[in-house]
């Protein structure tokens, strides 16, 4: 049998999903929670991988098993083993032809940043602080040179080893909400550090310090030495994939 599962996580104290030998890792808190929950060794495939102190609102992974359990004993069971900062929100039977990262269409990121001239307290591991005034209108209008499908190498990290930097970009809204700056993007699928490079060449079109036309050249120049520095990964969240509606999976990860 195939289960999907959605897994909620604060990744500050993690060194990002995939599980390692030398230190601790989300993947390898659920593996070992699920087994426990199995009696019997589980491994999970999921939708994205996250760096080390990325959170995610609904990573999506699946299992294969022939234990038999309940949904909510797969979920409430987890939810018992794992550290505080990571839950399982739900579990559901798929078909057999699922697939947590192959079947999804798209994923989505929301970066937070505290924009107010004192730093996070309370909300330090979920914001990157920045003190001077930005305009998010016109990161938001900057931002708009990004959408639709493109050559990404200006923000794409060094170590990142996909094939190609070709990625089709959906969407990018920037909002003000209050102390907060939002930054949302969505596409079909992200290269290494990408998102964190785009924010970080946003911030200073949000400062004045750039032009809005700014984010156009860079896309348009592919060089990666020019752009923005990476932005912290504090403000980084997984918001989800999402799959065809054909899958039955819930709302939040769905088209």
């Amino acid at each position: 049998m195939r289960i999907a599962l959605g897994i909620e996580y604060d990744g500050t104290d993690f060194m990002g999903w995939q599980r390692l030998s030398h230190g601790p890792t989300v993947q390898s808190a659920v593996e070992q929670a699920l087994s426990t929950v199995a009696a019997t060794p589980i491994d999970v495939t999921c939708a994205g991988r996250t760096d080390a102190g990325v959170h995610a609102h609904c990573q999506v992974v699946h299992i294969d098993t022939e234990v038999e359990r309940s949904m909510r004993g797969w979920a409430l069971g987890g939810c018992a083993n794992l550290p505080r900062s990571v839950a399982v929100l739900w579990a559901q039977p798929v078909a057999d032809d699922f697939h947590a990262r192959h079947s999804a269409r798209a994923r989505r990121y929301r970066y937070s940043i505290l924009n107010r001239p004192v730093r996070a307290a309370l909300e330090a591991r979920y914001v990157t602080w920045e003190r001077h005034p930005l305009d998010a209108d016109a990161m938001h209008e900057a931002a708009q040179a990004l959408v639709g499908e493109h050559d990404f190498t200006a923000f794409r990290a060094i170590a990142c080893q996909a094939a190609h930097a070709r990625r089709e970009m959906r969407q990018v809204r920037v909002w003000r909400e209050g102390e907060h700056v939002h930054v949302e993007v969505e596409a079909n699928a992200f290269l290494y550090h990408m998102v964190r490079n785009i924010v970080g060449s946003l911030l200073p079109i949000g400062r004045g310090e750039r032009p809005v036309a700014w984010m156009a050249e860079l896309l348009a120049g592919r060089n990666r030495d020019v752009a923005g520095p990476t932005a912290p990964a504090s403000g980084l969240t997984f918001i989800g994939p999402r799959y065809p509606a054909d899958w039955g999976l819930p709302e939040d990860v769905t088209l």
